[in-house]
């Protein structure tokens, strides 16, 4: 597209000669008979290119191109001054008041359309340059707002993996998933977990050794949790409660249960076997249970854990205290959903802790 011209001369007769020729040509032209006018008409109608003549009244051409380039809105814009006077002199006085191009008097048609041409030219690459230098950095800012909000997303999200499931913690993060930490009751299956035998390591090892004996032993149990889509309520000690169907549901909460308490003693075997070696006599005992709980967010600001409140709690971890080492124990009803799929063998009625009536108690010995 042909750019906008403005001719500055403060006689009529050469402002209008080089005017039409310009718009002959096809470019918009605007025009001024004096410099303080040029230098208003640039502020408004901010042209591509100025023909400015030098010998005018009151503010020179020389000291018009200085005020262009003084300000920083129109430092690039292309001046051509056009002067009748030696064009030797007045080309240095040109080019040190900040002129780009320079035309004697009187104007060579021709050379005249060259130069706006080529100017032109010089000028949409330089608008062409600030337009991408501009959007550029709209992106970057742009770009930067979001590797920020997506590490502050990032780092919300690994905090709520510490104890939701992966699905959950996204759904939290994402905006959609607080709604499932409000007080609310569903049907679940609760997984107790702890060794044997770690009472009487811890009074006769050293922290040290306990340490290391907890970390080797939750890096293993800890993916199986994820991987089954349970959720973690607490650590205690050696003892871990496991929950599934809440927040998020699951098609088969209860096979999901067993197929990770079986995964667990298979993955615990060699742990038991490294550690007899290091003098460690440790086996893991599991109970779980299927039934209704009241579940949500418990604590205080700052400090906040989800919870699973209810006898199926309690059953499960009665269970799990009943369980010998390799045991995965449950009751009739959680066993009736997975029958199916496991192999189990009766214990016959057990007296359990806080129960009032005898729990009759199935080990889990494999899947089918």
């Amino acid at each position: 597209m042909p750019g906008k011209i403005l001719v500055v001369d403060d006689t009529p007769l050469n402002v209008k000669m080089l005017a039409d020729l310009l718009s002959f040509k096809g470019y918009q032209t605007a025009t001024a008979a004096s410099g303080a006018e040029a230098l208003r008409k640039i502020e408004d109608e901010h042209p591509d290119l100025v023909l400015l003549d030098v010998m005018m009244p009151g503010m020179n051409g020389y000291e018009v191109c200085q005020k262009i380039r003084e300000n920083p809105a129109t430092g690039m814009l292309p001046v051509v001054m056009v002067t009748a006077l030696d064009p030797a002199q007045e080309r240095v006085k040109g080019i040190e008041a900040g002129a780009d191009d320079f035309l004697s008097k009187p104007i060579n048609q021709p050379e005249l359309l060259a130069r706006v041409r080529s100017l032109l030219r010089i000028k949409e690459l330089w608008d062409t340059v600030q337009s991408q230098a501009s959007q550029l950095a709209e992106w970057n800012k742009t770009l930067e707002q979001r590797v920020q909000e997506q590490v502050s997303q990032l780092d919300r999200l690994g905090r709520l993996k510490n104890f939701f499931s992966p699905q959950l913690a996204e759904s939290i993060v994402n905006g959609g998933g607080e709604d499932l930490l409000k007080t609310h009751r569903r049907e679940v299956v609760v997984v107790f977990l702890d060794m044997r035998g770690f009472t009487a390591f811890t009074d006769s090892s050293e922290p040290e050794e306990v340490m290391n004996v907890l970390n080797e032993y939750h890096k293993v149990m800890g993916p199986l949790i994820m991987e089954h889509e349970g959720t973690l309520e607490r650590f205690a000690g050696d003892g871990m409660m496991i929950f599934f169907n809440d927040p998020i549901k699951l098609e088969n909460p209860v096979l999901n249960a067993v197929t990770m308490a079986i995964a667990m003693q298979v993955k615990f075997a060699p742990l038991r076997a490294a550690w007899k070696k290091r003098g460690f006599d440790l086996d893991l005992g599991i109970g779980f249970v299927q039934g209704y709980a009241t579940l949500g967010a418990i604590g205080y600001e700052g400090r906040w854990d989800y919870a699973c409140i209810g006898g199926v709690s309690n059953l499960a971890a009665r269970l799990c205290s009943e369980a010998k080492g390799g045991q995965i124990l449950t009751n009739p009803k959680t066993l009736a959903r997975i029958e199916d799929a496991v192999n189990a063998e009766p214990l016959g009625e057990v007296t359990l802790k806080g129960i009032a009536h005898p729990v009759a108690a199935f080990n889990i010995t494999g899947a089918k």
